[in-house]
């Protein structure tokens, strides 16, 4: 037995495909825009730090230092990434922000301000120096043996804590298991788009 269809059964049917595609289409859209806009952002971040940190250095000639106490707070706090540029030793003045190597202890670098510029018993120049939020002078006096000191030029808030919390295993293993889930993930969409495209075709046809 045939059953006869007509012309606005057809129209009927092809619309309402139509329709679901027309539905789907802008998920699809929102989707893929709103990762394009996630993974440029992270890609632009990841070349921004590379940059920053691993090529300015070598060719502009500065250097950075991330902050770990809250000495200089509140102008540079933990977490906070100095950036330092050479700065000839005999220019060196009171109220400069030098970054050096301390003479006691572990030699730790230090990110402090001079507050006094002097010389040591062989005639060397010599700085003290002290953390905005201290109390007192630090308690050494550094000879600078270099022709240049390090003096803090910019400050960019927190990047350090960022760069840290990403080299973190705890961050690097989500990241990677995140990474597969997504993949595999986008692989399920993409067979399920195709599907559903497929589906739609036969039924238009």
């Amino acid at each position: 037995m045939v059953i006869p269809i007509d012309a606005a059964t057809v129209v009927d049917h092809r619309m309402r495909a139509t329709d679901r595609q027309r539905g789907a289409f802008p998920l699809r859209r929102s989707l893929h825009g709103l990762g394009r806009m996630l993974s440029t952002s992270v890609l632009v971040l990841a070349a921004a730090a590379f940059v920053l940190l691993g090529v300015g250095p070598h060719v502009l000639g500065y250097r950075t230092v991330t902050m770990l106490t809250g000495s200089m707070a509140p102008g540079i706090n933990p977490g906070d990434v100095v950036v330092t540029m050479p700065k000839p030793a005999a220019h060196v003045a009171v109220g400069d922000i030098v970054t050096y190597q301390i003479p006691v202890e572990d030699h730790r670098v230090e990110t402090h301000r001079v507050i006094r510029v002097t010389h040591d018993s062989s005639g060397r120049l010599a700085i003290v120096t002290k953390g905005d939020a201290n109390n007192g002078a630090d308690p050494w006096v550094a000879t600078i043996n270099g022709p240049t000191v390090w003096q803090a030029k910019v400050v960019i808030p927190h990047l350090g804590s960022a760069i840290r919390v990403l080299r973190s295993p705890v961050i690097q293993f989500g990241a990677m298991w995140t990474a597969l889930g997504g993949l595999v993930l986008l692989g399920l969409w993409r067979i399920w788009s195709s599907d559903e495209d497929s589906g739609d075709e036969a039924s238009g046809g």
